[in-house]
């Protein structure tokens, strides 16, 4: 299958990994967040402290704010913020714990809207009860539309 000149071009930039101070060294072998020009992507974040402490002895609402500060990190080590966030996937454990998340979802994002799925699992590692992940554009100027 032939590529379209321009994809192919496209496609040699450069893909730049992350690993913020603020964050917790990567537990294994991945970075926090990828760039690949604007678009940013986190790895999932669980509530492990900057200081690699975990938190999984936590209620649920301390876990989410800390995976959610965590998120956050990545994202605004790539030179995004909240505001430029377009899409956010929590992984939950329990159902039970999804209005729990709403709540500290919109104490955390504050009049940030993104496009959100959360997704209910039997289990995380470290039996933490939620990992957040992000995708971000760099740069962009978010409106919101009623249509």
């Amino acid at each position: 299958m032939a590529a379209h000149a321009g994809v192919v071009s496209a496609m040699r930039k450069t893909v730049e990994t992350l690993v913020p101070e603020s964050l917790a060294p990567p537990g294994g072998h991945y970075s926090h967040a990828a760039r690949f020009g604007d678009l940013v992507f986190t790895a999932g974040q669980l509530g492990m402290r900057p200081d690699g402490l975990h938190t999984c002895e936590l209620g649920f609402e301390d876990q989410a704010r800390q995976a959610l500060a965590n998120m956050l990190a990545a994202v605004r080590a790539a030179g995004a913020d909240s505001s430029e966030i377009l899409k956010v996937t929590a992984y939950i454990v329990g159902v039970e714990n999804w209005p729990r998340f709403n709540a500290v979802f919109a104490e955390v994002m504050g009049t940030a809207r993104p496009a959100r799925s959360v997704v209910p699992v039997p289990e995380l590692h470290y039996g933490y009860l939620i990992e957040v992940e992000a995708i971000a554009v760099r740069g962009a100027a978010l409106a919101e539309s009623r249509s």
